[in-house]
């Protein structure tokens, strides 16, 4: 029996890599999106072309509001920050980019879909290397949340599934997810990193994502296909 996994889809080179290591081990595929009241809705058309090119047998994208609790640049009326160079964030401070729970919140709806597919797994393409220092992309918190879901949900507690949360990317580079993901096929150009595109779809550059994006495959020696409108 083929074994189903739920893969959080964002549309950018994580999630995108995610897919295509949980497609390469033989998992039926079920991407999950959300339109949860960012900047912008290019990653969800990113995340379609991506479910289609993987083979998922169903992509959901669910609504949710975010923006009602705002507190981000990706969910409120505050500026996306810019920098030159990756060396001029500081590494201290979560960024203003963060979405308060949004993982969470997003796994939870992966965990339910889980529990009526019965699915074994949920994939999720955090990161603890080359990343922003989001609190919900540390290893302890998909180790808690993990805990959580299978005392959580009935298939868990009646033991006909045991949930497991997937970070095929936890301890990988930019450029080594890069190059894994190459490995597999993925075509990178359909994805999408920008947290401030332009109308054309045009990536800023400068954003921290762009920032990772461009040293990932630079580090990588592979051109990234994404076109900037500000380099």
């Amino acid at each position: 029996m083929i074994e189903k996994a739920i893969v959080l889809l964002s549309g950018g080179i994580d999630s995108t890599t995610a897919m295509a290591i949980a497609k390469s081990k033989g998992r039926q595929i079920y991407a999950l999106s959300f339109r949860y009241g960012q900047r912008h809705l290019l990653e969800l058309e990113a995340s379609r072309k991506i479910a289609l090119s993987l083979g998922a047998k169903i992509h959901k994208i669910i609504d949710i509001d975010l923006r009602q609790f705002g507190g981000s640049a990706l969910t409120d009326d505050i500026m996306v920050p810019k920098h030159d160079t990756l060396e001029q964030i500081q590494e201290d401070i979560i960024p203003v980019t963060y979405v308060p729970a949004r993982n969470t919140i997003f796994l939870s709806y992966a965990m339910a879909w889980a529990e009526v597919l019965k699915a074994s797994s949920i994939y999720i393409g955090v990161t603890a290397v080359d990343y922003s220092g989001y609190p919900d992309c540390r290893p302890e918190f998909i180790a808690a949340f993990e805990k959580m879901a299978n005392l959580a949900t009935k298939t868990c507690v009646t033991k006909e599934t045991n949930l497991k949360i997937e970070t095929p990317l936890i301890n990988l580079s930019k450029a080594r997810i890069i190059k894994t993901g190459l490995a597999l096929g993925v075509d990178y150009s359909l994805t999408l990193s920008c947290y401030d595109p332009d109308e054309k779809g045009r990536s800023c550059g400068r954003c921290d994502s762009c920032l990772h994006r461009i040293k990932g495959f630079k580090e990588a020696g592979v051109k990234d296909p994404t076109p900037y409108y500000s380099l």
